[in-house]
């Protein structure tokens, strides 16, 4: 059984098909990248598969659960975690108060409400989180005055801090700096390690270094599925997309 399964997943808003009938598989510890055009339904797929969209047929199966009807905070408790498209941290608060946030949700993840958090314990997940991004020497500065690019490492630091078993980037690369690719594509690799990786990204060198299988959309609809290579020779997938 694959770790995540959609079947027949449909996505309709009025008269637009936005996600049409599609079957996907990942397994696990994979590095999937989900790419397409403008338009294709890769956002409106994943936002399903997290939670945020209610799909209108089909359904969803993750770690051997059916999870089609299950809200967001509950795919969360079961390792889902999402970043989102348009950066999404709480600009009033610090770098380690973002992060404390979130690890403070996955250490009370099954205990009693009255449940104490160690402190000491808190701090340490915060800090580990922060420097994975590189971001733990400005764990005093709000997230406001963070360049864009940092707040979007803020985030992928907020989801590593939740402990994912599945990870979704969608555009993580968006306002970053080469340098700043760079070490995030070393970071996605050290993620990989412990957790499913799932990629929405138009950076092409980023979906080449990066993916080990490439999911290509189209029209709301699988495309091609296939490695690298595979999917740089597929003609279908020129003509969509990369540019015959």
């Amino acid at each position: 059984m694959s770790f995540l399964e959609t079947k027949s997943l449909t996505r309709r808003f009025g008269g637009l098909t936005a996600v049409d009938k599609v079957d996907f598989r990942l397994d696990p510890g994979e590095i999937r990248a989900v790419i397409g055009p403008n338009g294709a339904g890769k956002t409106t797929l994943v936002s399903m598969i997290c939670g945020r969209v209610a799909p209108s047929d089909g359904a969803i199966q993750f770690d051997g659960v059916d999870i089609t009807h299950l809200p967001p905070w509950e795919r969360v408790a079961r390792g889902i975690v999402y970043t989102f498209q348009i950066t999404s941290v709480f600009r009033n608060l610090s770098c380690f108060e973002n992060v404390a946030l979130a690890a403070q949700r996955a250490l009370t993840l099954g205990k009693a409400p009255w449940h104490a958090i160690d402190r000491a314990t808190l701090a340490a997940s915060v800090s580990s989180a922060l420097e994975r991004v590189e971001l733990h020497e400005r764990h005093e500065t709000p997230a406001a005055n963070l360049p864009y690019g940092h707040q979007r490492l803020l985030e992928v630091a907020m989801s590593l801090a939740l402990k994912p078993k599945l990870l979704v980037l969608d555009e993580p690369t968006q306002g970053l700096s080469e340098a700043e690719i760079t070490n995030f594509c070393k970071l996605v690799r050290e993620i990989a390690a412990d957790a499913t990786i799932l990629l929405i990204e138009h950076n092409m060198d980023v979906v080449m270094e990066l993916a080990q299988r490439i999911t290509v959309m189209n029209n709301g609809a699988i495309l091609a599925e296939g490695t690298p290579a595979e999917i740089t020779a597929n003609a279908a997938v020129q003509q969509a997309y990369l540019g015959a």
